[in-house]
């Protein structure tokens, strides 16, 4: 998955960590617990600029509050999961959620630090001069594999129960769907990026190769 490897990368390179996508779960979980009707854009709209979100960049313990309260849990609910592409398919929210972004990428480079950035429009939209930048792939059936574990994880499971895998597998097509064929910053491969298929790769050989490919692109930067 691309969390666990983008943190992976940021450790591995000394790097502060933020994933965007968590703030698009975090404005979705915002809605719903306001009772706003996510199908309504404009209803959407109107309380995107509400929420103050606080995310932390430290890839061992990555955090993000709604008002200060910590969402990183509820926020990975099948409510949220099920809301966060039709909110982040709002121009209003994407606007207000990229300022963010990229506030917190100038304070990370203030700082003297770099940043791993995760997220699906990160190189096409939020951080278009990105020094290096990744297009992490993998087929569906790994995906969701990988996904179901990780979901069965948070429970205490060893393994995902019957049925999990091809649920996930549903839900991840899906959003991929509403990404790729939204108007704004739909999901697609930027231009430059590095395709990484990480399909037959190990989590720990995926870091590597980005690893590697992020050094490459700092020593010709």
């Amino acid at each position: 998955g691309k969390s666990s490897t983008s943190r992976g990368v940021a450790r591995a390179l000394g790097l502060d960590y933020l994933a965007t996508g968590a703030m698009y779960r975090a404005m979705a979980w915002y809605m719903l617990a306001r009772g706003v009707d996510i199908s309504d854009p404009a209803a959407v709209a109107a309380l995107a600029d509400r929420p103050t979100l606080t995310s932390t960049t430290d890839p061992d313990a990555p955090t993000i509050a709604v008002d200060g309260v910590d969402v990183s849990e509820p926020i990975r609910g099948e409510a949220v999961t099920g809301a966060v592409s039709p909110v982040a398919a709002v121009p209003e929210v994407r606007a207000r959620l990229v300022e963010i972004q990229r506030a917190r990428v100038a304070a990370s480079l203030a700082q003297g630090r770099g940043i791993v950035v995760e997220g699906r429009d990160i190189g096409t939209v939020v951080l278009p001069d990105a020094t290096a930048k990744i297009f992490l792939t993998a087929d569906a059936e790994a995906r969701a594999a990988r996904r179901a574990l990780e979901d069965a994880g948070r429970t205490g499971a060893a393994a995902p129960a019957a049925g999990d895998v091809a649920a996930t597998a549903a839900s991840l097509a899906e959003r991929d769907a509403i990404d790729s064929g939204r108007a704004l910053a739909p999901l697609r491969r930027a231009d430059g990026a590095v395709q990484v298929d990480g399909t037959y790769l190990t989590l720990d050989e995926v870091i590597a190769a980005i690893v590697g490919i992020v050094e490459q692109a700092c020593a010709a930067d």
